[in-house]
């Protein structure tokens, strides 16, 4: 059985890598006496959770393609190849302009070797969770998250029916919120760390196993919206009473998780021809989410040179200013690099 493209899951993606931008602006720029930049910046805070939104978008794409595929002859070959071909170009392209080139745009020296190796081999979050000397782009701890999950996960769906990868789900649900207790209460991060934030991937994974139960039906789409109101009047709960402990750095992940499964759930419950359809799957949102690998490799250098070069007292000129350039570079990345690399999918 042929699996259904949701074309308004690229409008989901590019919901993602546009909150990711947004946060990284205002959290990267700093202007003192503007009073509307100021409220911007603290709204801009909820754009950390478009990695968790991304988190939750891969563990369902991933998870229903390795169900669909789990009895094909060379499944291990094909995704391990597919996936190389679609992160491995532009991942180590982009570690060559960070510590070769960005430098001389940055006026910045050169990291040592020593310090580099940890993202060469996708152990920056180890790194950063740990304090060893690493020193790389910081955003690529969620792509280190993201591949280590990819190294175990064909694995389980293989060696498992899809009634029992309900559990093997929870079990690492469970297993990452006692992690993170364990890890807070012996003072280390659990912002980057991989078994602190599978949750979110895992949770994703789940919604391949209710599309395999048609779960996503029109009737079913109140549920999906009561749940996600429930888990934001919860979140801001924790918010406020916990902000700035523990408690809320265990739970606050999951909770967000959980909401984007519940909105997800939703967009795909929904008629095609609704609102929010609509607009998810407009060319805007359709060919921001084709390209949004590229957004998100490439928006935090770019941004850093316009500060630095091109600063101004107009914050949103600068902000349209970084935002274009950003588009203009993730679209000649993928139709003139990238491109060439998944043309080679169909080998596998």
């Amino acid at each position: 059985m042929k699996l259904n493209y949701y074309k308004n899951l690229d409008g989901v993606r590019a919901i993602a890598a546009l909150l990711v931008m947004f946060l990284h602006f205002f959290q990267y720029n700093n202007i003192q006496n503007d009073s509307v930049f100021n409220v911007f910046k603290k709204i801009a805070i909820f754009g950390q959770t478009g990695v968790d939104l991304f988190f939750v978008l891969s563990g369902f794409l991933i998870t229903r393609i390795l169900i669909q595929t789990k009895s094909d002859n060379n499944y291990f070959k094909n995704f391990i190849f597919r996936r190389i071909l679609r992160i491995f170009p532009l991942y180590y392209f982009f570690l060559l302009i960070y510590y070769f080139i960005a430098p001389f745009l940055l006026d910045s020296n050169f990291i040592p070797f020593n310090e580099q190796w940890y993202y060469y081999s996708y152990l920056q979050n180890f790194a950063t969770t740990f304090g060893w000397n690493a020193n790389g782009p910081e955003h690529f701890w969620s792509l280190a998250v993201e591949e280590h999950f990819y190294l175990f996960w064909p694995l389980i769906i293989y060696l498992f029916s899809t009634k029992n990868i309900k559990y093997i789900i929870f079990g690492l649900v469970f297993f990452s919120v006692l992690l993170r207790v364990f890890m807070i209460q012996q003072n280390y991060g659990v912002f980057y760390f991989t078994f602190t934030r599978i949750d979110g991937l895992a949770i994703g994974a789940a919604l391949a196993l209710l599309e395999i139960k048609s779960f996503f039906k029109k009737k079913n789409k109140l549920i999906f919206l009561v749940l996600a109101l429930f888990l934001i009047l919860s979140l801001g709960f924790l918010w406020i009473k916990y902000s700035g402990k523990g408690m809320l750095e265990i739970y606050k992940y999951l909770l967000v998780a959980l909401f984007y499964f519940c909105m997800i759930s939703y967009v795909l419950s929904v008629k095609s021809n609704s609102l929010i359809n609509k607009i998810l799957e407009s060319k805007p949102f359709n060919f921001s989410g084709k390209i949004s690998y590229g957004l998100y490799v490439y928006h935090p250098i770019i941004f850093m040179v316009i500060f630095k070069r091109y600063k101004t007292e107009y914050w949103i000129l600068q902000l349209l200013l970084s935002f274009v350039i950003t588009y203009i570079i993730a679209f000649l990345s993928f139709y003139f690099f990238e491109n060439q690399f998944l043309k080679l999918k169909k080998y596998f």
